[in-house]
């Protein structure tokens, strides 16, 4: 069995699920005002073996004169401090709602220079700062690699991941808390995460049904409004009552889901087509190129005999016999895998005849390209 018919295979035990199967209401929406903030920050990596950036990279320098000055210690003008030990990084991480001061979170570290591993670095104490310029975390600690780079004297190298960037698990500490409105108004808004009107209103349904009339009420395919206790201790037991409700989500329209980066295709059940021919042919062009070497006036030694190299292209077109099928009308997913089976298509052959059926209007369903 081909590596794409697993997949496609895979496709179906996914989707395969009843539509309708009921979901904790948590896993379906989120509260409107609790999210996770994203910080940034900029830093050095010191302790390095000699795989740190290059003389070229003068921020380096600059930064590490900075912080050599903080301690009293006086670089002289026009001299660049040149280290192999030291890195540039950039640093990002995210604050989830509700954290508190002195909690701790995990940064990501980023070579910004031409450093060939951070490994075995330290991050010296660096500031993360929000999109308004305040800074709500400190970071500092040693580094987590996963990736590893090697190179020989003859310049052979093996890479296995990227040794550039890396983590500091529980690296930063909350210095300032990024303030909600959870607990201040009447009303939550629940965000669904997958907009639907069927879902919407089993949603509000569910609630009205478990919690009594009016609690709720939908707004759109996108959000409900939920009231609920203004006592902070009642409404967290009634957040988490809330979560806990099962709800039947709503039917999506089917999909099929192409990643041009991997070559993956995902198609969802219930995907058919409309009455289509195909035709799937293969077309190779072959470029064949070799040099003729000549040596015009030979005999002619006073005129100066000199070589001549002309090249010489050969380009063939070569056109495999092309393969005509079709699917009846509703044909669904199991019809389309076996018959896109059948002639061997490769993820990009597949990909070409969805976008073919798309544009000519047969596909009974929407096609996605990420």
């Amino acid at each position: 069995m081909t590596s794409f018919s697993i997949r496609l295979l895979l496709c179906m035990v996914m989707f395969g699920a009843p539509v309708g199967q009921a979901a904790p209401l948590g896993s379906l929406t989120s509260v409107e005002g609790i999210r996770e903030n994203q910080l940034i920050g900029y830093g050095l990596i010191v302790g390095l073996d000699g795989s740190g950036d290059g003389q070229q990279i003068k921020f380096t320098g600059q930064s590490v004169a900075n912080t050599l000055k903080k301690f009293g210690v006086s670089v002289p003008e026009g001299i660049s401090l040149r280290s192999r030990n030291v890195a540039a990084v950039m640093l990002s991480a995210e604050l989830p709602a509700g954290y508190r001061r002195g909690q701790k979170i995990d940064v990501t570290v980023s070579s910004v220079g031409d450093a060939k591993s951070l490994r075995g670095g330290t991050l010296l104490l660096a500031s993360l700062k929000a999109v308004d310029g305040e800074v709500y975390a400190l970071a500092q600690g040693n580094i987590v690699v996963p990736g590893v780079a090697a190179q020989g004297r003859s310049g052979s190298s093996v890479r296995i991941n990227s040794s550039a960037t890396g983590r500091i698990p529980q690296g930063a500490t909350v210095e300032r808390e990024i303030e909600t409105d959870f607990d201040s108004q009447p009303t939550i808004r629940l965000n669904i995460k997958r907009p639907n009107f069927q879902t919407s209103n089993n949603i509000v349904e569910a609630i009205n049904r478990h919690f009594g009339p009016d609690t709720a009420n939908s707004r759109d395919a996108t959000s409900v409004e939920v009231a609920a206790p203004l006592d902070s201790t009642q409404r967290v037991a009634f957040m988490a009552r809330l979560n806990a409700l099962d709800v039947s989500a709503g039917k999506e329209s089917p999909r099929a889901v192409f990643n041009s980066r991997t070559g993956t295709v995902v198609i969802s059940q219930g995907m058919t087509v409309s009455p289509a021919a195909v035709s799937h042919g293969a077309l190779k062009v072959i470029i064949s190129e070799r040099f003729d070497v000549s040596q015009p006036n030979s005999f002619n030694f006073g005129d100066g005999a000199r070589t001549v190299v002309t090249p010489d292209s050969d380009v063939q077109v070569e056109r495999d016999g092309g393969k005509m099928f079709q699917w009846p009308a509703g044909a669904r997913l199991q019809t389309i895998v076996d018959t896109i089976n059948a002639i061997g298509a490769q993820p990009d052959d597949v990909m070409a005849i969805l976008q073919a059926l798309d544009h000519a209007g047969a596909l009974n369903g929407e096609l996605l390209v990420i």
